[in-house]
């Protein structure tokens, strides 16, 4: 199998893509090491051969980063786990920019209220970051909690997320 790298700048450094033959993103993080990003693919579905090129899901990818926080929910992504990993992955998805969830939220919404660490396995475990918003969810007491691609990336996700949210919102007293 072969597949597709592009490594484009952010306002959170350099983030690399790697996606399939169909343009399903395989996976994705703030790095410019494509051996390190390509490690995050599962086995199954780890391509033999990696080729630089442009890939439409770095389209959403500058959109996002240019205030348009719905930009990634569109693009097709690609992973192999268990069925509660794959819905986990899925319902990640419908995490919305600026409210993000607690680990123990997010597990009562895979229908797994008691599988807090398992809720967090799943975020751990997610190779197409970003357009498998993992970053949205938090420690209970509001903390970070762990990101593959460093807390600072996360801290600044969540912040440009509630940012582009608030302004969106109208304001409650303006009624």
């Amino acid at each position: 199998m072969t597949a597709t790298v592009q490594t484009l700048e952010t306002p959170d450094g350099p983030f690399t893509i790697v996606v399939d033959s169909d343009g399903a993103v395989l996976a994705s993080g703030w790095s410019s090491d494509v051996e390190a990003v390509v490690a995050r693919i599962h086995p199954s579905l780890r391509p033999d051969v990696v080729t630089a090129g442009d890939s439409p899901a770095a389209v959403a990818v500058a959109s996002y980063y240019d205030g348009d926080p719905t930009a990634i929910e569109e693009v097709a992504v690609r992973q192999h786990g268990t069925a509660l990993q794959l819905a986990g992955w899925e319902a990640l998805r419908r995490i919305r920019p600026g409210e993000p969830l607690s680990y123990t939220a997010f597990a009562e919404v895979i229908g797994s209220p008691q599988a807090v660490r398992a809720a967090a396995g799943i975020c751990a475990r997610n190779a197409p970051a970003l357009f498998v918003p993992c970053h949205r969810v938090l420690r209970s007491d509001g903390s970070l909690g762990g990101f593959a691609w460093g807390e600072d990336v996360k801290r600044s996700l969540l912040r440009r997320e509630s940012t582009w949210i608030s302004r969106d919102r109208p304001d409650p007293r303006s009624r």
